[in-house]
């Protein structure tokens, strides 16, 4: 495959669309230094993309939490999106918008005469997982923990939130695993690298309180499927120990969609029932 910046197509990028090649940023970008860059992946599926408009909302959410107000409304956002959906005649596939601050007259830590940018892009992506979705995902146990909501605003989807990401899902692959699972700096449960987690025992779900972590849409979606089947869901702390007792388990997100987990370390769960019914009933929803 060629890389991502050799491709055929058009971005759009501060409010046209541009050739795929042409769609650059200076290398003293702001971001590309200081990691002031917040970003949306979302899911298209038969040429509508699933829960737009609230990836939409929390792009200028998470921007603002940076202290980084987006220049675009959440309606000349979906249109940037439908955009490029649009020029690439894409049907089924993943859309990544990204905000972050350029180059300007600022190039140390402040940044507030830099102007913010955005950029939409879509391309066509298979199961993030691979065949994971069918036999079960085998998980590391990452080494780095998610940081308390008193360093960093962990309820915004921000680029510096995903550097240790990147390390443990390296150090995970390396080991021959798909991803890693991080617990948080209290020690409890967190998700992992790019996508919340959920457990299943006695009939009963569990999935950790997103108080550290971001609270996906996916994840609030999958919670909404267990509560209309009247399956209990505790929110809560999970202290790693518990996953002794634990008998399946899955990832939500929205490039992970539901993905079944058979292992976590020394931990191992069984591809049930539940996990099935959740990650069929995900793939209905989200087509209909």
């Amino acid at each position: 495959m060629t890389g991502y910046d050799d491709r055929d197509g058009k971005i759009w990028m501060d409010g046209k669309l541009i050739d795929w090649r042409s769609a650059n940023v200076h290398i003293l970008s702001h971001a590309l230094h200081y990691a002031s860059s917040v970003f949306e992946g979302e899911r298209l599926y038969n040429g509508k993309i699933f829960l737009s408009r609230k990836h939409s909302e929390r792009l200028r959410k998470s921007g603002e939490l940076l202290d980084m107000p987006i220049p675009y409304s959440i309606d000349e956002i979906e249109a940037a999106k439908q955009a490029v959906v649009d020029a690439n005649g894409l049907t089924n596939a993943y859309v990544r918008a990204v905000a972050w601050r350029g180059a300007g007259e600022d190039m140390g830590v402040s940044s507030a005469r830099n102007p913010v940018r955005m950029a939409v892009a879509a391309w066509e992506w298979g199961d993030y997982y691979g065949d994971a979705k069918f036999k079960g995902a085998k998980l590391d146990v990452a080494k780095w923990k998610r940081p308390s909501p008193e360093t960093i605003p962990t309820s915004a989807k921000a680029a510096g939130l995903y550097m240790i990401c990147t390390m443990s899902k390296h150090a995970a692959e390396a080991k021959g695993c798909s991803d890693a699972m991080f617990l948080d700096y209290r020690g409890y449960v967190a998700e992992a690298t790019g996508a919340n987690i959920f457990f299943v025992k006695n009939g009963e779900v569990h999935t950790p309180l997103p108080d550290a972590i971001l609270n996906g849409l996916t994840r609030q979606t999958v919670i909404g499927m267990l509560k209309d089947r009247q399956i209990k869901v505790n929110e809560r702390h999970i202290d790693p120990g518990e996953l002794d007792s634990m008998e399946q388990c899955w990832l939500t997100g929205s490039a992970a969609e539901v993905t079944p987990v058979g292992q976590i370390g020394d931990w191992n769960f069984e591809v049930g029932d539940l996990t099935k019914e959740i990650s069929t009933g995900y793939e209905k929803l989200v087509r209909e």
